[in-house]
């Protein structure tokens, strides 16, 4: 980010490089943008809460652009300090003390403190919390406010994430209340308005206390079709199109002198994920079977051509601990077969997938049932919305089957944690989470991450069927525009128009 912060140095080893904070445009640059930035995009936030099921719409949209964290990952994969102004670590790694910037305020113009800060960290640790990343801070034992700019945390055991971790927690006002439908933050921006189904726009906060952002006002523009998004950007309705989800129409902007086409490092994995819980599938030779029975390499092609990844597991080559893990289950539809067979489904077996409404899962859908059929299984799609995906499959976990893009870095450890959508149970991988989070060093800890990769593999705990590419298009006078979208995220605020 832009604001002009000294390094902070951590007492405790952790999982990324902490890295200072980068300069950004000169204030003369700044103070004079007065730009509107249209942006396109196929994810339009459930809700405005990064606790309350707001989905990755919410995190493009919002993360380090209406709401920051102590801690901010950047679009690098660093971590570097934001709110916290500097931390010290206790020598057994299990006190953090962290003391806060000077001068920080809400939107609502309320000063930001330590209790806001509690706050925020024991709303994504409540019961009635969907943070994926609740899990992530089982440790926390206690948080103290011994002053308006000090916030104590103390762990009940090492946690060689935690830094990592809060980057994902927003900082929200402890009196903010009605947060799916309104925000306080402390970001550049502040919610405009949000048109549902069609816009949010947020607009450059003037008591901002770092930076100001480098154009007055950015617009997400929601589309429910790739090609419709793709026809926007052509037609200049938007500027920069956050994520292509329409290989077929880059054709249209390569080679073109008016756009500029970004393959940045993508940690979006598309997965067909089995209710390990529920037969066939808690049978680890069934799982197996149907992972080859698919032609990876072939679904991947026939969506993204050139681009994208193949991998064998949940890790994507940006995380510490990757493998190329995709010959663990090869594609050999006779070894499929075999598999059933000694999985106790020689006849195969019928299943009901249930399959996101948007891009490009319909497709996908399609492409595994054709693939499956020709070894004795039989795929029933049903169809359902984003909405319905979280309550039937995430929540409530009533389904077979279901095929979904999973965005974060470093979410391997998901697996470690039975009681997840997915239902994965395997104690050793648990044990090796756990230590691994424990862990002193990163080496330790990447030792540890990469058994876990094994293991998920050789269960094919999942189909880990490719790694999406990170396309980003943009009219090639927009600069200053993000390319990897690490998490989803998409900051705004560097971005100008010439």
């Amino acid at each position: 980010m832009k604001k002009n912060m000294a390094f902070v140095a951590l007492g405790l080893a952790t999982t990324l490089l902490l890295a200072g904070c980068a300069s950004g445009q000169d204030s003369s640059s700044v103070s004079a943008q007065d730009a509107t930035i249209e942006i396109g995009s196929l994810y339009e936030p459930q809700n405005l809460s990064n606790f309350g099921g707001g989905g990755q719409g919410v995190t493009e949209a919002f993360n380090g652009n209406v709401y920051e964290g102590l801690y901010q990952l950047t679009d690098d994969g660093s971590v570097q300090p934001l709110l916290a102004k500097s931390n010290t670590v206790s020598e057994n790694g299990l006190v953090y003390t962290f003391t806060l910037q000077d001068g920080v305020i809400f939107h609502s113009g309320k000063a930001l403190t330590s209790t806001d800060v509690k706050g925020s960290i024991e709303a994504v640790l409540a019961d009635d919390s969907q943070s994926a990343r609740k899990s992530s801070f089982g440790a926390i034992t206690s948080i103290e406010t011994p002053d308006d700019s000090t916030v104590v945390v103390t762990l009940a055991e090492r946690s060689i994430s935690f830094v990592y971790n809060l980057s994902y927690i927003w900082i929200i006002n402890a009196d903010a209340t009605d947060l799916e439908t309104t925000e306080d933050g402390t970001g550049p921006y502040t919610l405009d308005e949000w048109k549902r189904g069609s816009a949010l726009s947020l607009i450059r906060f003037d008591d901002y206390w770092a930076d100001p952002a480098a154009n007055e006002k950015a617009v997400f523009n929601y589309f429910t079709d790739a090609t419709a998004l793709s026809n926007a950007l052509l037609t200049g309705e938007v500027d920069i199109v956050t994520s292509v989800q329409s290989p077929d129409a880059l054709s249209q902007f390569i080679d073109n002198a008016d756009y500029v086409v970004n393959d940045g490092d993508s940690t979006t994995k598309e997965i067909l994920v089995f209710n390990d819980r529920i037969a066939p599938f808690d049978n680890v030779d069934v799982r197996k079977a149907i992972y080859s029975a698919i032609d990876t390499k072939k679904l991947l092609n026939s969506i993204w051509g050139d681009y994208g990844t193949l991998i064998g597991s949940m890790v994507p080559p940006t995380d510490p601990w990757y493998e190329d893990l995709t010959q663990v289950n090869p594609y050999d539809p006779e070894l499929s077969k075999t598999l059933l067979a000694s999985g106790g489904q020689p006849n195969g077996f019928e299943f009901t997938l249930d399959t996101p409404s948007y891009d490009p899962h319909p497709i996908v859908a399609e492409f595994l049932k054709s693939e499956l059929a020709k070894v004795g299984v039989t795929v029933n799609i049903n169809t359902i919305s984003s909405d319905e995906w979280y309550t039937k499959v995430y929540k409530t976990q009533d389904f077979t089957a279901t095929l979904q893009e999973h965005v974060n870095d470093r979410d391997v450890v998901w697996y470690g944690n039975p009681d997840f959508y997915w239902g994965y149970d395997n104690p050793q991988v648990s044990t090796w989470v756990a230590e691994a989070e424990a862990a002193i060093t990163t080496d330790e800890q990447t030792a540890k991450l990469k058994q876990v990769n094994e293991q998920i593999a050789q269960d094919a705990a999942s189909v880990w069927l490719y790694l999406y590419p990170q396309i980003v298009v943009a009219s090639s006078d927009v600069k200053g525009y993000p390319v990897n979208g690490l998490n989803s995220q998409f900051f705004v605020y560097d971005i100008v128009t010439n």
